[in-house]
């Protein structure tokens, strides 16, 4: 059980000053006070969450000790009596208060239907972004401690909450680039909503993992030799993609064994240029797919994403490896949070800046809140242009759904594996595309299989030659 002197002692490796050690005591204190007749359904004294919630936003590497402090009093303005922000503000310090007061829900009395409560609330919680991006790795930290302990809910609250997390906090986390925390609430949230398919998944992908171990064993091996003979420090990781996503696959019609990049290995070096040396080097060893090179630390996603992506055919087994800096996958873990401890020497102010300059999306956000006629509207803006990782295509009668950024290669990948180092056609719209093309919303995709003739083909080469 996670105590005070945990999250104080994880403090100080960070070099937090005392005044601020104090400040997360008293936080700490002044909850246990206003908390202390509380109890949770598991039976746990309330204060219990709080702390957790404080444990997760330090799991999240934030170590700025005020938001800390709003974890541990998150609650403390919904459950208090007569207790305000500007208590919080007197007692502790005004940015705190700012904090707690972003993060609480604004109460039932002042809305008609328990559907407007979640739109304000959503929109409130969504506009901190644009004030305090903290706001919303406070909130992600709270719903990822509910949504562990879910299991001491009535059923029917359960799916409730599995479904408000898919269709709010999730986007959330996907908007901040915390691919980490959506993961994890994205598969907590599956366990609820699809408990038998989140079983039968897991148990499928433990068993194919177990028989593609040795394959992905092997590449691992090579290419860390590879790594080693050139001098470069680097880890290389076997990782596979989340129980959600892969359910997302499977609904869509695709067989467990086609998904080609379910299981894949990333490789952590130090330094951008060693990304581009790895990669050149993992390309020396198996030959890469064409369509396949994704180069997002040049091109850095919205969300701050930044990864080079390839694919390689290892012995002719499509084979997707991801290469990135250890900064880069602490961004990629918990997104916009990292920043406060990798842009050192930024104050806290100059890092609110910084993400605020760096996610273009903010601006969108700003625009959409400013234009919006009601919370409902505000949230369905957001939600189609902002809040979304997948495009949706069409296959013949079929409507496949991708991830954003897709290209015509990774159509043909999830769709058609077995064309993958065959000869074809690409037609998007009635146009005939290359394997590189970025796939939009709503294209109609065709893949035709090209029928050639050896005899001819060889009379080309040895009349070129």
């Amino acid at each position: 059980m996670i105590t005070i002197e945990d999250i104080l002692e994880e403090l100080k490796k960070h070099n937090v000053t005392e005044q601020d050690l104090e400040n997360v005591k008293k936080s700490f204190h002044l909850a246990s006070d206003i908390h202390k007749n509380q109890f949770r359904q598991s039976g746990e004294p309330y204060i219990i969450h709080p702390l957790n919630v404080a444990k997760n936003a330090l799991n999240m590497e934030i170590y700025d000790a005020d938001t800390i402090c709003a974890c541990l009093l998150h609650d403390t303005i919904e459950d208090g009596e007569d207790f305000s922000k500007e208590d919080i503000a007197r007692i502790i310090n005004p940015t705190v208060s700012e904090l707690v007061d972003g993060v609480t829900k604004m109460r039932r009395m002042n809305f008609s239907t328990k559907e407007e409560q979640v739109l304000a609330n959503t929109r409130k919680i969504t506009n901190g972004l644009s004030k305090d991006v903290r706001i919303i790795l406070i909130k992600l930290a709270d719903r990822l401690h509910n949504m562990e302990t879910l299991d001491f809910k009535k059923a029917e609250k359960q799916r409730e909450n599995a479904i408000e997390t898919m269709e709010i906090f999730v986007p959330l986390a996907l908007s901040i680039g915390a691919y980490k925390i959506k993961s994890d609430l994205e598969d907590l949230a599956l366990k609820y909503i699809e408990p038998d398919a989140y079983k039968q998944i897991s148990y499928q992908k433990q068993k194919l993992q177990e028989q593609k171990k040795e394959h992905l064993e092997e590449i691992k091996y090579k290419i860390n030799e590879i790594l080693k003979a050139k001098e470069i420090p680097s880890q290389i990781l076997l990782r596979t993609k989340n129980i959600c996503t892969t359910y997302k696959k499977i609904l869509e019609g695709y067989e467990l064994e086609n998904i080609y990049d379910l299981f894949y290995l990333k490789i952590l070096v130090e330094e951008v240029d060693d990304c581009y040396r790895t990669l050149g080097l993992v390309h020396g060893e198996y030959p890469h797919i064409n369509g396949r090179l994704k180069d997002y630390i040049s091109n850095p996603k919205t969300n701050l994403y930044q990864s080079l992506h390839t694919t390689v055919s290892a012995n002719s087994i499509p084979t997707k490896v991801k290469i990135r800096t250890y900064d880069m996958d602490k961004v990629t873990a918990y997104g916009v949070s990292a920043l406060w401890n990798i842009k050192n020497g930024m104050t806290k102010e100059e890092t609110q800046e910084y993400i605020k300059k760096h996610i273009p999306f903010i601006k969108v956000l700003m625009e959409i809140d400013e234009n919006s006629k009601n919370n409902y509207d505000f949230i369905s803006q957001a939600n189609k242009r902002l809040f979304t990782e997948h495009i949706y295509v069409y296959d013949k009668d079929r409507t496949i759904e991708l991830p954003y950024g897709s290209t015509a290669f990774d159509f043909i990948c999830t769709i058609y594996p077995e064309l993958i180092d065959k000869p074809v056609d690409i037609i998007v719209n009635e146009k005939v595309v290359g394997q590189d093309y970025d796939l939009n919303n709503t294209d109609r995709v065709e893949v035709i299989r090209k029928v050639i003739d050896k005899r001819t083909s060889l009379e080309k080469v040895l009349k070129k030659n």
